[in-house]
Formats: C-alpha cells, structure tokens, sequence
C-alpha cells in the first residue's frame, strides 16, 4: 500500500490536492466554500444534502467571532475552543479527509494548520422506523430495521443497556467503501467465531458491496454451487436481532441495507420466528413443532403420492380414496413438473404485479389454474391439490432461501421416484438426509443442531 499523504501547513496546497482528486467543478454536490475566519484563509468541503444547515450555521456563526488575536496555535486547540459541537475529529493525512468529504463529513483546512478539522454534522435521507413488511408482528415491538447503518445500531443499544455489547465498524468495498458493523456481546460470543468473522470481513477483496449483504455473505462464504441451504439468517426486526445477541450470536449490519445478518445458522434457527417468543411455552412449542412438520410436508408429499400412485397395490384399503380416479392423460411427473413451474411463474407475476391490479390478477389466475386447468384434462384434481398445499405451506418459514432449497430438495426426489421407483424414492430420501448431516455452519459445526461456547467472564 503507498504511504498515506500527509496535510501540511500550506491551505493553497492541501486545496490543489483536494480539487485534483475530488471533481469539485464536474459535480455539482461537491462544494467548495472559502471564508476568512481569524484573519486567516479557511477552505470548507462537503457534499450538498448531507449537511444539517441549521448545525452549520451555528457553528460558522461561533468561527467568525474568532479574531486575529484570538486565533489557537494549532488546529486541536481551534477544535477545542472556537467549534461549540460534539463530533469533531482532527485528521492528519489526505486519505481520511477524502474518505470522511466522501461518507458527507465536512472537512475544514484553515491556512497554517497541518491538520484538517472533520466536522461530523451529516443528516441521512433516510425513512422513518416502521414495521417489516415481511417480519409481521403478532405482538411485540413493532420497530424495524431501515437502510441507515447508524440507526440500526441505536436500535439494538435501545434494547441492550450493557457495557459487553460491541460494535466494530469496518470498511468494505475499494468503490463502495460500505460501513460494515460487526455486533456482538463480548461476555458471551464464541470467541473463535468473532474472529473467523472479522478475519474474513477484513480479508474481503472486492471492489464494491454491489447487493449489499448478499454480496457481503458470498464474500465471507465460497458456497459450492450445488448446495442451496442458506448460511445465514437474516431479519429486519430489531428485537430478534437483540435476542440473538444475547443467545452468543454474531450480528453483522450493513449500511443501505435493512436487515441484520445473524450466525451461525442452523436450519432450526432459519425455521424460527419471533413471534415464537412472545407465548407461552406449550404454545410456542406447538408452533415450532407444526412448522417443522409442514416443512418436512413440503418435501415429501408430492413424491410419496408420486410413488403410491406407482404402486396402487401398496395403498392400504382406508386410503383407497387417494388414487386419481379420472383419466390420466399426462404422466403425473410431468404434471408435478409443470405445476412447480407454474408456481414460481404466478410468484414471480405477483412480485412485479402493480398493487391495483393485484386482486383480480390472483383471481384470473386463481380460476384458470384451478378448475379449468383440470377440466381441459391437463391436469388431475388430485395432482392440483397436493400442489396448493405445497405452494401455501413453503411460506410457513420467513427465509425465502431455504423455501427454494427444499423445493430443489422436493423437484430431485420426484425425480428419482419416477425414474427408479421405490429404490429412487429411498436414494432421494438419503441424498436429503446426508445434504443436512454433512452441511456445515460457518463456524463450521453441524446445521441440524448448534451449540454455542458461552465464554462468560
């Protein structure tokens, strides 16, 4: 790396570097403002719409009752005694001027100082703390996470009032330059864990946090193609976040991005909602409970009718009711087949749908696809069902990529049940098994069950 530029006492020299660097005449929102404060030459830079205007005011304000007499010696002493406000940093060399201009610091160079004066007084455009859309609240708190990095974090030092909760900011991206926070209670943290986390956010090389987290976590973890399973909880409710917190979990927030990442994730603690917390325990196990099991319905359902359907001779005579009784003009695999395409087509429809035309969308979509679909004899009644409720039910768990891993899951049993029958039914059920005994966490323990090392001080 070169040596960082040093500021030297020369306001004439630190300002040709900062308009040969910065496209101060190009960019409108780049400004340049000069103004005599103490007899002497002062050069502000700062980027139009991050600055509080009534903050500056006030202090410009205080810097102009600053005579010739007056003036401090140097620039720590000016921070001191002439700028009446909280966030202020005297910074030496050009990198961190350039960086604090660029993140919508203001910077000050006064002529004879060797140092540059960061007035930290930025406002965010930024949204209001609402409810997710995506996190519901049954009861709770209804706060959620938004794309400011620095609010996020009040929101979780709202809720932890102790002195072992860090958060470490670090530096992501050569472009971007993305604010990453690292969250985690110091008492009680896997220690080794925070350090994998940390070793590999800094090793990051990239250019850019192009996609936010997303990017972020495919940085952090080289996945192989062929494994769907997610690596990572996410969520946008601030209260999950602090629970996870106090469970001994890293939580990791980046700025522009309205969730927080949280690991190590096991699939169990993907299935989990904060709603599960806020009843009481027979409830909340119930809860838990259903859930695994409709999951577990997502994946076996269609291929066991599949191979039932196969082997009309194995159904035993109650579900005799079970078996397609009309026609079958199209194979049942490729009925499932198509019906799984179709699914993803409608989820897709309703995503860029506009608001206004939603409903009677659904409600086109909803009769074509369902009796008319069955009585053209595309489809069976039966084969409609099974895959409503498949549909429905990958929605009971919030994370979408685990919804598509068990899909993927569901798509090679079906597979292998029509093309092997009974012995492919088996093989699929055993690829399923060994893919969640063999998948690894982050911190590279096992993804069905995780135990933390609570390193309580």
């Amino acid at each position: 790396m070169p040596e960082p530029k040093i500021i030297t006492a020369s306001r004439e020299a630190s300002m040709n570097y900062m308009n040969e660097t910065l496209p101060v005449k190009e960019s409108f929102d780049i400004i340049q403002r000069d103004m005599l404060i103490g007899g002497r030459m002062a050069t502000f830079y700062f980027i139009d719409g991050f600055t509080k205007d009534e903050v500056m005011l006030k202090i410009m304000d205080s810097m102009f009752k600053v005579t010739e007499e007056t003036m401090p010696a140097d620039a720590t002493q000016f921070a001191r005694m002439c700028i009446p406000y909280v966030e202020v940093d005297v910074l030496g060399d050009f990198d961190q001027v350039l960086k604090n201009v660029l993140s919508g610091v203001t910077c000050l160079f006064i002529d004879g100082y060797e140092a540059c004066i960061a007035i930290d007084c930025r406002t965010y455009p930024a949204r209001s703390v609402e409810e997710p859309d995506k996190d519901k609240s049954l009861r709770g708190s209804r706060d959620g996470f938004v794309e400011t990095i620095v609010f996020n974090t009040a929101l979780l030092r709202r809720r932890i009032r102790d002195p072992h909760l860090t958060m470490q900011m670090l530096e992501v991206g050569e472009s971007s330059r993305t604010d990453v926070a690292i969250c985690y209670m110091s008492d009680r943290v896997d220690q080794k864990l925070l350090q994998t986390v940390s070793e590999r956010i800094k090793n990051i090389q990239t250019n850019d946090l192009r996609m936010n987290q997303q990017t972020l976590a495919e940085c952090m973890f080289k996945r192989k193609w062929y494994n769907p399973f997610p690596k990572f909880k996410f969520t946008e409710r601030p209260d999950t976040a602090a629970a996870c917190l106090f469970e001994g979990k890293v939580v990791i927030l980046v700025d522009n991005s309205p969730s927080a990442m949280i690991l190590p994730t096991s699939v169990l603690d993907i299935i989990e909602e904060a709603n599960d917390y806020y009843f009481p325990t027979l409830t909340s196990v119930y809860l838990k409970f259903s859930r695994v099991l409709i999951n577990l319905m997502t994946i076996f359902l269609t291929p066991l009718f599949l191979l039932f359907m196969q082997n009309l001779n194995w159904l035993p005579k109650i579900f005799a009711f079970v078996a397609v009784k009309d026609t079958v003009n199209i194979p049942l695999i490729f009925q499932l087949l198509m019906l799984e395409i179709a699914i993803d087509g409608l989820r897709l429809a309703a995503l860029n749908t506009p608001s206004m035309l939603s409903t009677p969308l659904s409600v086109i979509a909803g009769l074509v696809m369902g009796e008319f679909s069955v009585k053209s004899g595309w489809f069976n009644s039966e084969v409609m069902l099974y895959m409503a409720f498949v549909a429905v039910a990958n929605y009971t768990q919030p994370n979408f990529e685990l919804g598509y891993a068990l899909k993927f899951m569901r798509l090679q049993l079906l597979i292998l049940t029509a093309l092997f029958n009974w012995a492919g039914f088996a093989a699929g059920c055993l690829v399923i098994l060994l893919s969640f005994c063999f998948n690894k966490t982050l911190s590279g323990r096992n993804y069905l069950n995780i135990k933390l090392n609570h390193n309580h001080q």
